[in-house]
This record gives C-alpha cells, sequence and structure tokens, in this order.
C-alpha cells in the first residue's frame, strides 16, 4: 500500500533532474542564510516559496503534454488580457507599473509570459508543422511581439528580455533559415541608434555603467563595481561560509536576490563557482537531451524553449554581476531569493519531466 502510494507520486519525476535540482535548491538556502545575515525569517520565507514551486513542478510533471497543448491559447490569451490590465490598472511601484490587484492579492502578469508564449508558439508550430511557411514565421514574431511590447512598457527589462529569448528560442528551434536571422541580426545593428533614443534614461546608463562602471562608482556603477569586488576576494576557495566580508560589512546591494552569485563567489571562490556552473550545466544537457528524445514537435520545441531559457536565466545573471553585462534584474536560477521566478522555473522543469515521463510511458 505504501509502495503504490509513493509510486503515484514519484511516477512522473525524473530522477537526475530532481536529484540536481535539489542540490541548486540546497545551495540556495545555504548562500540565502548567510547573504541575509543569518536571517532565520528571510529563510523561513524562501522555504515557503520552495514548498509552494514544488508542488506546481509536480502538478506540472504529471499533465500530459498533449494537455498542455490544448491549453497554451487560452493561457496566451488570459496572459496578455492581464498584461492589458496592468497597463490600465497596474500599481506603480518604484516608477514601475508590474503588478495587478486581483481581489485579495497581487499578480505579475508577466511571469506568465515566460511559460505561456514558449507553450503557444509551440502549439501553433506543431499544429501547422507539415505547411510551415514564411509567413507562419511572421505570425510567431508577432505573437512574441505583442506581450514583449506591454512588458517594455512597465517597464521590465530583464522580464522581456527572458520572455523575448524563451520565444525566439521556439521560433529558431521550429527551423527559422539562418539567412532571415542574419539579416534580422542586420537590422537590429542598424537600428542601434534610433534603440538608443527609445530607451528610458535608466537603461543607457545601465549600458554605460557596463562598459566603465568607475564614471559613476557611488551611482550607477555602484552595484557592479561592489560585486566584482566580492567575486575577486573569494580567490580559488572563497573566505568560507558566513565569512564573505562585502555581504557581512552590507557593501553588497541586493544580496539575497539579483547578486547572490556575487555572495556565493565571495564564500566558496572559484571552486564552488565550478561545481555550481556544473550543476548548471546537469540540468541544461538533460533538459536537451529530454528535447532532442521527445516524440511530436510540441515537446521538442518547448523542452527546448524552457531548457534555454534556463540557460539565459543563468547566463545572464553571471554575466551582469561579474559586470560583463548590462545590469537587469535576472535572479540566478533555483539559487535566489524570491517566490515568482522559483514556481516560474520549477514549473519549467515540471514541464520537462513531463515531456520525458509520458513519452516513456507510452513507449512501454
Amino acid at each position: 500500500m505504501i509502495n503504490k502510494f509513493f509510486g503515484f507520486f514519484v511516477r512522473h519525476i525524473d530522477p537526475f533532474l530532481i536529484t540536481v535540482v535539489a542540490l541548486l535548491l540546497s545551495i540556495g538556502m545555504v548562500v540565502l542564510y548567510s547573504a541575509s545575515g543569518q536571517n532565520f525569517s528571510r529563510v523561513g520565507g524562501q522555504l515557503v516559496n520552495m514548498g509552494v514551486a514544488v508542488t506546481v513542478m509536480w502538478v506540472a510533471a504529471n499533465i500530459p503534454p498533449q494537455h498542455m497543448a490544448r491549453l497554451a491559447l487560452p493561457v496566451y490569451v488570459v496572459g496578455v488580457a492581464l498584461l492589458v490590465g496592468v497597463a490600465l490598472f497596474g500599481e506603480v511601484s518604484n516608477g514601475a507599473r508590474r503588478w495587478l490587484h486581483i481581489g485579495v492579492t497581487r499578480i505579475q502578469p508577466s511571469e506568465i509570459m515566460k511559460i505561456g508564449v514558449p507553450l503557444t508558439l509551440a502549439w501553433y508550430f506543431d499544429r501547422y508543422e507539415a505547411i510551415l511557411k514564411l509567413k507562419d514565421f511572421a505570425i510567431g514574431a508577432i505573437v512574441l511581439a505583442i506581450p514583449v511590447a506591454f512588458i517594455v512598457k512597465q517597464p521590465d527589462l530583464g522580464t522581456a528580455l527572458l520572455v523575448t529569448s524563451a520565444g525566439f528560442f521556439v521560433i529558431f528551434l521550429a527551423g527559422l533559415s539562418w539567412k532571415i536571422l542574419i539579416g534580422i541580426g542586420a537590422i537590429v545593428l542598424a537600428s542601434l541608434p534610433v534603440l538608443w533614443g527609445m530607451m528610458h534614461d535608466y537603461q543607457r546608463q545601465r549600458v554605460l555603467t557596463m562598459l566603465d562602471p568607475s564614471q559613476d562608482p557611488l551611482g550607477s556603477g555602484y552595484h557592479t563595481i561592489q560585486s566584482t569586488i566580492a567575486m575577486g576576494s573569494g580567490g580559488l576557495f572563497g573566505k568560507g561560509w558566513l565569512n564573505g566580508t562585502q555581504a557581512r560589512l552590507d557593501f553588497l546591494p541586493e544580496r539575497t536576490t539579483d547578486f547572490v552569485f556575487a555572495v556565493y563567489s565571495e564564500e566558496f571562490g572559484l571552486f564552488g563557482n565550478i561545481i555550481l556552473i556544473i550543476l548548471f550545466v546537469l540540468v541544461i544537457g538533460r533538459g536537451l537531451y529530454i528535447a532532442a528524445n521527445a516524440s511530436v514537435l510540441f515537446s521538442r520545441l518547448l523542452a527546448g524553449a524552457v531548457t534555454l531559457t534556463f540557460f539565459t536565466y543563468a547566463f545572464v545573471n553571471m554575466g551582469m554581476v561579474s559586470g560583463v553585462l548590462p545590469v537587469v534584474g535576472v535572479p540566478l536560477p533555483l539559487i535566489s531569493y524570491g517566490g515568482t521566478s522559483l514556481v516560474t522555473l520549477l514549473f519549467g522543469i515540471g514541464i520537462l519531466m513531463s515531456i520525458h515521463t509520458h513519452k516513456r510511458l507510452v513507449k512501454g
């Protein structure tokens, strides 16, 4: 009886993925305890977030991919409707309009689109797989552009980047020609002066800060300077857990969220960074394996997009903390404090598990 009960809960859980994810979540809790100044309340809050996220992952893992395909368009339509609601009635905080009150709570609809956009695009390209033409890729670009335009308007550059990446990966994996990609790249390069003029002042400042943080060391360059100091001072093996001076002396900003990687680097050094990167590579490698072995186009596109979006999270966060990319507010996956991103990421992991385990059951 106990074996059947246990088997019911784990039958759609991929052992390899859950093991690596558990290791990353454990590292996240260890680093959070130090980064928060040994704040048990903060750690307890993240444990609650983790419980919710793991539950969402389990639910996603138990939804067959064909059922996800049926939900794709409704999720997209609801997500865009909520983004319109944010634009009209959203709550303004720190100069950005990103949240929408619905009854007793508030939500950030842009997070829904991190899954809604690749889900919808994968459904669309799967539906027209046999007759895909250039116009289908154009329609896909429009489907992607609509929510991204609303998110950029909020403004939320970090989320807009992640949603754009997720959608682009689906369009690319669906078979977009390299000639078209090169053409788009040329257009983007030619449009940079125009795009620069359309950017907000703080966004332009982030780019300038990336190029030379020392031009404003106590202002816009402060985050980058302090994070690179923390990373460099960690050396090969770090200063030891709870011994990072940049975080403990309160020099490092946003140390539990966007810049938690700097805390980790200072305390565990290059050796610790290598271990963390290996764990990320294992998740990405497993995701790509699942995508490559998926039985239908919808599953391949969705698994590929989820996996490469996870890569984007890690690459952008590490890049901005180390000063090689602008600061855009992207968390380190499964490590940074926060409920919304954790739920989104583990929902994606659940999708990978669903694609892999349901395919395995069908074969058996």
